[in-house]
């Protein structure tokens, strides 16, 4: 073997550039707050404080721990960029991977930040990162700085623990004023979805009593997205995947009908019921993704009932592709098929819930006889399509001084119908058949319904009629839930 020497060079990054680029990793608050919670519980903290004191573009923001703090060595190596390697072996309650949270998730929302830190016996320690600082001397180099020496003295008094403190938030108030109240009332907004983020996200930690987080000194409550306890869920037996490690269980909410509203209100979560469909994955209890159906499905109304677990170890993070944020994951190919199969039941189960209310109506309404838009007729031997011109909304429309025009319309349609094509297709794959209307928003279509039925009445029918009419009627009679809407606008 030949021996030769390699020439190398050090091509080390620019320390501003570098952390800039930190900055632009997409964290929101409510993701950097929670990544320097999962701090807070893989130091063991007991209890967890958010608060902040508004001052405008000086606000401050702080984020206190009781857990295990720091020394010296210690803080100065959870300031370092990359203080942990991805694949290095680690507690299993660990929250963290990259070792980068604590600086990312800080660099997003603030230009500068402290951490004040006290180990047991130890006196607190504090540094700093100032990007204004850095920029200036091109270093990778931190400050002995706070601007709160009060916080020094506070966690002085504890046992042990950590504070991180965030000033300098450029992000989110730069250039606002403390006396703007409009600026106030948004950053209040602001921090009212962290608080509801955070009753998600942590809700497991919460429930089970291994934490307390107090926001502005006022405890929080876990949100959970089951509504476990309430009447009428529906639980599905748990599932193992991935040999084993990776558990998923779906829950089918109760129908509103089945609960009270107040339950009703708190179970739609931060972003409405429609949003919050779909995987709940969880990693070490941890909740990563919420209400997702991770390009599996849509969302669509019918489902809105249907929430599936997936816990996951920290085994997996590697393979399930979790970012930096804590805020995506990505199975692999064979699990997505099997998760894809268990999710399909458990819509199925949600649709039937949800259709339950107009099933009940159907059959409150049964003298009316079904009435087709399309009619099937021979012609010369051969089988053809027609629209049903005695169908109620046809014929209304037959009706108008346009007649001639529609009617030209509906011998053109009648005359395309691609009927060669429907047939194979049918025949060869009768799934992909969709239902009328299946990829209308479906406010859209109850806007439909509810001008077919103001008609309806105007035009002398009674609300019973009218309603009997519009659920025997295609193709409305495909969701017979929607009426309900109608029922409680006319009562």
């Amino acid at each position: 073997m030949t021996n030769f020497q390699v020439q190398t060079t050090k091509a080390e990054p620019d320390a501003s550039s570098m952390i800039e680029t930190f900055r632009a990793i997409g964290y929101s608050i409510e993701t950097a707050i929670a990544d320097i919670i999962d701090n807070s519980i893989s130091a063991e903290a007991k209890n967890i404080w958010i608060n902040y004191d508004w001052k405008g573009e000086n606000t401050i923001i702080i984020i206190k721990d009781d857990g295990y703090g720091m020394n010296h060595n210690e803080l100065v190596q959870a300031m370092r960029p990359g203080s942990k390697h991805p694949a290095d072996e680690r507690s299993l309650n660990d929250l963290g991977r990259f070792g980068l949270g604590l600086k990312t998730a800080s660099f997003s929302q603030t230009r500068k930040f402290s951490v004040i830190s006290k180990k047991k016996d130890c006196s607190p320690v504090y540094w700093a990162w100032d990007l204004d600082h850095v920029q200036k001397v091109q270093l990778w180099e931190l400050i002995q700085y706070t601007p709160l020496e009060s916080e020094l003295a506070i966690i002085d008094n504890q046992e042990s623990g950590t504070s991180v403190i965030w000033y300098c938030l450029d992000r989110t108030l730069k250039n606002t004023k403390e006396e703007d109240t409009e600026s106030l009332g948004k950053f209040m907004e602001l921090m009212e979805g962290v608080k509801k983020h955070l009753e998600m996200v942590f809700h497991r930690f919460l429930e089970q009593g291994k934490i307390k987080i107090w926001f502005q000194d006022r405890k929080i409550e876990a949100w959970d997205p089951f509504l476990r306890g309430e009447n009428g869920i529906q639980s599905n037996a748990e599932e193992f995947l991935g040999n084993g490690e990776i558990v998923v269980k779906g829950y089918v909410l109760p129908h509103k009908s089945k609960i009270s509203e107040q339950t009703f209100k708190k179970a739609a979560g931060p972003k409405g019921w429609n949003e919050q469909q779909g995987f709940y994955i969880y990693r070490n209890e941890r909740l990563l993704v919420a209400g997702n159906w991770i390009g599996m499905f849509r969302k669509e109304e019918h489902y809105k009932l249907c929430r599936i677990m997936i816990d996951l170890p920290n085994t997996v993070d590697d393979k399930w592709q979790i970012d930096i944020k804590k805020s995506i994951a990505r199975p692999p190919l064979k699990i997505q098929v099997q998760l894809k199969a268990y999710a399909k039941n458990v819509r199925n189960q949600a649709v039937n819930v949800y259709r339950h209310k107009g099933k009940v109506l159907q059959r409150k309404y049964p003298s009316f006889k079904f009435t087709p838009v399309w009619l099937e007729k021979q012609r010369h031997g051969k089988r053809f399509y027609a629209i049903n011109r005695k169908h109620p909304v046809i014929s209304e429309l037959l009706e108008e001084p346009t007649k001639q025009n529609l009617n030209e319309l509906i011998s053109f349609i009648e005359e395309t119908i691609p009927v060669p094509l429907i047939t194979i297709t049918e025949s060869e794959e009768p799934e992909s058949h969709g239902i009328p209307f299946e990829n209308l928003e479906h406010e859209l279509l109850i806007e439909r319904m509810r001008n077919i039925f103001k008609s309806m009445i105007d035009n002398g029918k009674s609300k019973d009629e009218a309603i009997a009419t519009l659920l025997s009627i295609e193709p409305f009679d495909k969701y017979p839930e929607y009426v309900e809407y109608l029922i409680n606008e006319n009562e």
